[in-house]
Formats: structure tokens, sequence, C-alpha cells
């Protein structure tokens, strides 16, 4: 067999975990190049800041806004702007646009790249690409690297103080990370790293199930427990690994094209993250699966986090005319090309029909 090699992120978390910085980032140089957005960088560098004038050998060459969305065209320019700059390294502060351009602009600059999520809501912060779009906005393509950051910092002051709908949205997408691997890989006689991706995707649900509620008490409570901390590392380091290890038809399923398809009505994706949508499309999900018995057990679960489990949470009608468009794109979305078993249009439409009769 091919040598394979597989190279993962570190992490610290915990309120002082940027004083961390001197331990996992000196090593690798001196000048650091900050990219992150604006309202992130805002929380997030009063901690930073005071943690490098604390490390003797670390330097902020520059810190840039990134702009909003994470393009080619931003990759470049800001390697083009920095490179012969003596950068040592690059620090992405943010969202997961912020921190898939830090990612991309640190390897054109051949240099190493270390995370500090602002919002607990993806797993950018330990993934080993970026999702690039283009500059309106549209999806453009995965760019996928040897490697993910060197080390994740995860500052559970800042994550805490984050908007709460985002750590909501990134629970639900989070719980889909298990049902939508298991379904997608069933039947498959799975490589060692799949078969490693699809076992530590049993926490993604089980995590948010057992600690979910209490970790959304304490976000409302602005009080950092373990609960918070536990949802905080599936969040991000569990679907990372996941992410990281399984073949790329095991990553997403029917609730990711569900999603994908609701973005189709005008308005809704303003309304309703994208975690939100996909946590709808994992009801979908089960019930096309004849799966009633998860499915009423992750709709309490739902309800009680404040993610939408039926159309009508979402504010929509169950109309087959209207819905006509979600449904076909739906079908027709490349997450549906490694499933168990054909699924159809009126698959679907029952599925839909089915849910929102279990939520009444």
């Amino acid at each position: 067999m091919e040598d394979l090699t597989k190279l993962f992120a570190g992490y610290t978390i915990g309120p002082d975990c940027y004083r961390a910085i001197a331990r996992f980032c000196c090593p690798y140089g001196k000048k650091i190049l900050l990219i992150g957005g604006k309202t992130a960088m805002e929380k997030g560098r009063p901690y930073l800041d005071q943690a490098i004038e604390e490390t003797e050998g670390l330097e902020l060459a520059d810190a840039v806004v990134f702009g909003k969305e994470c393009t080619y065209q931003t990759i470049r320019s800001l390697h083009d702007q920095y490179a012969g700059k003596g950068i040592d390294m690059v620090f992405g502060m943010g969202g997961g646009k912020a921190m898939d351009t830090a990612k991309g602009v640190a390897w054109e600059l051949g240099v190493p790249v270390f995370t500090f999520p602002t919002v607990p809501s993806n797993c950018a912060a330990m993934a080993a690409l970026s999702v690039v779009y283009r500059p309106d906005g549209a999806f453009d393509s995965f760019y996928f690297y040897e490697r993910p950051a060197v080390h994740c910092f995860m500052n559970t002051e800042v994550l805490l103080n984050a908007p709460e709908k985002y750590f909501r949205a990134g629970m639900g997408d989070t719980i889909a990370k298990y049902f939508e691997c298991w379904f997608s890989a069933r039947g498959d006689s799975l490589d060692y790293h799949s078969a490693l991706g699809r076992e530590i995707s049993r926490l993604c649900y089980e995590r948010i199930q057992t600690c979910g509620r209490e970790a959304l008490a304490q976000v409302r409570g602005k009080m950092a427990g373990d609960a918070f901390s536990q949802a905080v590392l599936t969040i991000i380091v569990n679907t990372g690994l996941v992410s990281h290890l399984v073949e790329d038809c095991y990553n997403c399923a029917v609730a990711h094209s569900v999603c994908y398809g609701l973005n189709l009505i005008p308005g809704l994706e303003k309304r309703f993250l994208h975690g939100d949508l996909v946590a709808y499309g994992v009801m979908v999900q089960l019930m096309l699966d004849h799966d009633r018995g998860q499915a009423e057990e992750v709709r309490e679960l739902l309800r009680d986090l404040g993610i939408p489990a039926s159309l009508k949470d979402l504010g929509l009608d169950l109309d087959r005319k209207k819905l006509d468009p979600v449904i076909r794109e739906t079908i027709a979305g490349p997450d549906m090309e490694h499933i168990p078993y054909p699924v159809t249009e009126d698959m679907i439409w029952e599925a839909m029909q089915e849910t929102e009769s279990l939520c009444r």
C-alpha cells in the first residue's frame, strides 16, 4: 500500500487559553500576521494582545480585516501583500470564513496557521480545508490542505459572549454529522480512517443530547461551565475530526441536501442559519428512513434548544407546489450521490409530511 499521512490540530480550551501561545507558537518563529473579522477581532484582540505582550519572542506584524467572503481573490491578494515580508505564522480569528481565509493565506505563504474561533458554530478551526466563495457570495469550491491548523485556541469567555443564535445553529449542524455519517456509510466496508471518523461522529449527537440544554442555559446566564465547554468541543473538535478522517462522501447526506434545497426560498437563509436548516433536514432524513423513535427524540432535543424541527417552525407551509423546487434541489444535490438506497421526490415529500405530523 502507499504511504498515508494524517496530521491533526491540537487545541487548548479555557478562559486563559490564549496564554498558551508561548508554548505552541514560539517554536515556529516570531512575526505574526493576524487575519480576522472586524467584530471578531474587537472581541478577541484584547485577550490576544495581552497574551502577545506577555510572550517574549512573539511580535504582531500586522492585523487585517479579511472582508465578508473567503474568496481566492482575497487569499491571493493577501499572499501577494505579505509574501517576502518575513511572516512566520498566520493567526485566524473569527468565524468560519475568517479562519478559512487565514488558512488559505498561510498555505500559500508556506507558513503554519493557528486558529482562534470567536463563535462556537462550526469546525473551521480544526478542518484541513477552506470553503471558498465567489465575490457575489455563491459557493466556488473547497480548498484542501495537507494539514489543519497547528493549534486551536478556544477562549470560553469570548465564545460564551458570541450571539446565541450561532451556538444554537452550531449544535444543529453538529447533530447532523452523526446521522449523516452513519446513514451515508451504511453497508460500506470502511477503511481505518473512515471507520474511526464514523465512530467519533457518535459524540456529535451524544454530547449535544446530554450537555446541550445545560450548555444553552449557561450561555443565557453568561456563566461558562463544563456543559458549555463540552458542547464547544463537540461543535469545533468532533466535527472537525470527523470531516478530516472520513472520505468526503460520508460527510453529508439528506440533511444537508434538504438545507441547500431550502436555500432556494427567498429570505429564508436570512432568517435562519445554516445549522438551523440542516437540523430540520435531520428530521426529514430520519422520517425518510422510517426511524420514528429516533426522530421523536431528536424533535424534543431541537425544541428544547430552540432549533427548528418542522416547516411550521421555519414559517413555511406544507404545500407541495411551493416546495417542489426545494424537493427537486434536494434530490439533485451532490450530497445525495452516496446514500444507501435510491430516493425519489415523492419520498422526500412524504418524509416532510410525516415530519409535520410528528411535530404537531
